[in-house]
């Protein structure tokens, strides 16, 4: 099968069946013998199409009269990929994927696509422009002001490969929030929500002991597997944040990288914008506050709590009360390119090429 041939199967398996991006085209391409060339682009053709896809709809329903089956419109979606973002050239990218649409459809197909590339796109607003949801895109006008354009921008693009000096391959945005925990030789630290490690196996690299949990069993399985490749002196087991195994006061440090709706890290998550709803953003932040109550109780007096969300909304990270018994702690962070918010700091997508995050470090004062 051709590079995009195995897009196409990955985009259907998305499109129509709610499959992860990146667990089905893993899936696909360990056994599609492609070479690493090829896997690129279909990688490019899966994750471009997939986070451009209200903006291919766009460009393609210029010319629609009646809506295709669903696998012609994903074929669609993928020709207008390659035309309109991907710079593929436009003969290459009109009769390959025609030949991967059904006989009775290939007419179709091709007289859009051939009218995709003769009559420029006028786009209708900036959020099918940059194709988010309207949602998130007033969300972030909102939260990010001036800064929004280019975040969200910046999150239409593939994500940096950051390798650690151990060969984990992590955001260097996660990594500046592993670093932030200040922890002495011999201390004990928990990361509340640890899967699937990466954070809790950099910070065992400091000469501390750290306990990492998660509630779900098979990430747990993820946290040790990371942990034994690594060679990562972890303690890991399942245990609900909400309701903990541990003493009050058991740790000296506790790392809380609480579930959230994922708005600084989109394009690392192909799919995560056509899954997370506005209605979420308030779930998520009820959970948080729960996490954030149950996670302070088990820091030791004098210790830290460090709490961060890869997102980058007020609801989610700096509007959450101090907990009782914790003072901020606002120092500026000596490692990363944080900016001040509120009483944490956030990072944008556009700052470093990373993630975006928001974090807050508490200091226990009784």
């Amino acid at each position: 099968m051709t590079a995009r041939g195995i897009a196409y199967a990955a985009l259907q398996r998305i499109d129509q069946h709610g499959a992860y991006a990146n667990i089905v085209l893993q899936g696909l391409l360990a056994t599609s013998g492609l070479s690493d060339r090829d896997r690129g682009f279909a990688t490019d053709l899966v994750y471009g199409t997939t986070r451009m896809r209200r903006a291919c709809d766009a460009v393609v329903d210029r010319f629609v009269v009646a809506e295709p089956e669903p696998a012609v419109r994903t074929l669609l979606r993928l020709g207008a990929y390659q035309l309109q973002f991907a710079n593929v050239a436009a003969h290459a990218a009109v009769s390959e994927t025609v030949e991967l649409a059904p006989k009775r459809a290939r007419g179709f197909v091709n007289a859009i696509l051939r009218n995709v590339t003769r009559v420029p796109m006028i786009w209708p607003n900036e959020a099918t422009r940059l194709s988010y949801p309207d949602w998130i895109v007033q969300c972030l006008q909102h939260e990010l002001g001036v800064d929004a354009d280019a975040a969200l921008v910046k999150m239409n693009e593939p994500a940096l490969v950051n390798t650690r000096d151990d060969g984990y391959i992590q955001d260097a945005s996660s990594q500046w929030v592993a670093a932030s925990i200040d922890a002495d030789p011999g201390q004990t630290i928990l990361d509340v929500c640890a899967a699937p490690g990466g954070k809790a196996t950099a910070m065992a690299a400091s000469d501390v002991f750290v306990v990492a949990a998660d509630r779900s069993v098979a990430r747990v399985g993820l946290i040790a597997d990371n942990a034994r490749r690594l060679s990562s002196s972890v303690a890991v087991l399942a245990a609900d944040g909400t309701a903990p195994p541990f003493r009050s006061g058991s740790f000296d440090h506790v790392l809380l990288d609480a579930p959230c709706s994922g708005l600084g890290a989109l394009r690392r998550r192909a799919d995560a914008r056509w899954r997370i709803e506005q209605s979420d953003v308030d779930d998520l932040s009820q959970l948080q506050a729960s996490l954030l109550e149950t996670s302070a109780a088990l820091v030791a007096p004098g210790g830290t709590l460090v709490y961060s969300v890869c997102t980058l909304t007020a609801q989610e990270s700096i509007n959450h009360r101090t907990p009782d018994g914790f003072v901020v702690d606002d120092r500026a962070p000596t490692i990363g390119r944080w900016r001040a918010f509120g009483t944490g700091w956030r990072v944008l997508p556009q700052d470093a090429d990373t993630d975006g995050m928001v974090m807050i470090r508490f200091r226990r004062s009784q």
